[in-house]
């Protein structure tokens, strides 16, 4: 057994591919007999400061105030080195700001040190977010210094981002980890009558935050050029859309574009891992048109695959991965609307030639899978030490 320290921002249940991630790696070591504990913050008021889910210990620390969409936790250079020495293993998961001291202290505690670099930070113009850039800037690659291993999904991205190409020598690329459950035939009919789905529609599916970088705007542009072609076509958005944290402005300024779609455009929310499985079946294609590096993959393209569902996507590196890797979607130049569109109406026109081992997917992609490989990573630096 491993004593095995997680770091990270913001933890369940707060919602984003980041924390899914930690989340299902969290669980899935604790299922291989691992001692897990999260330090995280505790961003909302009404969590409690420890408690325990899924074999998973979460000790969250309280928020003293917030930088853009950072938080800023004093504690945590208490808690942060006192908790390291108790733990085998510091895995601290980047962009963080406090990452970086904690990574040194470990170092100096001799406690090996795993970095997971998520994706690279972009905030909307401002002097305070510049700032804040830059000081996550450094702080990244002070952490990929540090650390003992470098963890990156893909080459792809590795390759094209400057904090991680300085430390290629030190990189394990470990695919994230995507767990759906079994499609149940009645949550399916519940979704369909929630929708009032009727025959003949087609279903084209977003799964993401209503976040800038996630390129709503880019899906709703190119919609009438599919609606043209399929009438009653119509998007049905999952995943949070109302008071996401710093998108504010962006959602407003999305709004005029989603009214003129009318009925065009449904928002679901955040759904259950069932009720998203069953999301993902009903759809016949889904859409990831991210705009940037703040996207280093997108789990919800695995997702809808595993669900049997073809994907288009950003030809963004990393973003580009999973479609490439499968055959089961296709690519468009990111900002794109018309070659959107174009995608959208080959993946409806020809909807089996997208079609791939659903079943072989989800085994590259298992959670099972990620921890097995940072199980190793981190017995073999156990072992080195």
């Amino acid at each position: 057994m491993m004593r095995v320290l997680t770091t990270l921002y913001y933890y369940r249940p707060h919602y984003s591919g980041l924390t899914v991630y930690t989340e299902r790696l969290a669980r899935a070591l604790a299922r291989r007999g691992h001692q897990v504990t999260v330090l995280t913050s505790r961003y909302d008021p009404s969590l409690p400061l420890c408690e325990s889910q899924d074999g998973v210990e979460i000790r969250r620390l309280p928020v003293a105030l917030r930088l853009s969409k950072g938080v800023v936790m004093p504690s945590v250079a208490y808690w942060g080195p006192h908790l390291a020495r108790q733990h085998d293993i510091v895995h601290v998961h980047v962009p963080q700001l406090d990452a970086a001291p904690l990574a040194i202290w470990s170092r100096l505690l001799g406690k090996p040190v795993v970095m997971t670099y998520h994706s690279n930070l972009r905030l909307p113009s401002s002097l305070i977010n510049w700032l804040a850039s830059h000081a996550s800037h450094l702080a990244d690659s002070l952490t990929a210094s540090a650390a003992n291993v470098v963890v990156a999904n893909t080459h792809d991205y590795a390759a094209s981002t400057p904090t991680l190409r300085r430390h290629m020598g030190k990189l394990v690329v470990v695919p994230p980890p995507v767990d759906m459950p079994p499609i149940e035939p009645a949550e399916l009919a519940r979704l369909r009558e929630r929708l009032r789905v009727r025959r003949g529609e087609q279903i084209i599916g977003m799964a993401a935050r209503l976040a800038s970088e996630k390129g709503a705007e880019i899906l709703a542009l190119a919609m009438p050029a599919v609606l043209a072609r399929y009438p009653r076509a119509r998007v049905v958005y999952v995943g949070q859309y109302l008071d996401v944290m710093g998108e504010e402005a962006y959602a407003r300024r999305l709004a005029p574009l989603i009214a003129a779609l009318g009925d065009r455009w449904t928002f679901l929310g955040t759904l259950s891992e069932a009720e998203k499985a069953a999301f993902f079946a009903l759809c016949d294609v889904t859409v990831l048109p991210s705009l940037n590096s703040t996207e280093s993959f997108g789990m919800v393209q695995v997702e809808s695959m595993i669900c049997g569902t073809p994907v288009v996507a950003s030809d963004l590196p990393g973003v580009r991965e999973p479609t490439l890797a499968t055959g089961m979607g296709l690519r468009i130049p990111a900002g794109d609307a018309p070659r959107l569109a174009e995608a959208i109406l080959s993946v409806l026109d020809h909807p089996g030639r997208y079609r791939k081992d659903s079943a072989q997917i989800a085994r590259w992609f298992s959670s099972e899978r990620a921890a097995e490989q940072y199980e190793e990573i981190f017995l073999s630096l156990l072992r080195q030490r």
